[in-house]
């Protein structure tokens, strides 16, 4: 899972404003959806994205 931290992180550091939903993320990094759950979970309770009303999630 450190893999796909680092990968989805840089992403987000090079991309300003990036906004994807959990399934566009699961279709960019061709991730299964427990995967995807468990990274954007991570990221969001270390403080590196917050999630949007909309269900976005986006750099904290």
């Amino acid at each position: 899972m450190t893999d796909w931290l680092n990968l989805i992180r840089a992403e987000y550091h090079e991309i300003p404003g990036l906004y994807l939903t959990a399934r566009q993320v699961q279709r960019l990094w061709n991730l299964d959806a427990t995967m995807c759950e468990a990274v954007l979970e991570t990221l969001e309770t270390t403080g590196f994205l917050r999630r949007t009303r909309t269900g976005a999630y986006v750099r904290a």
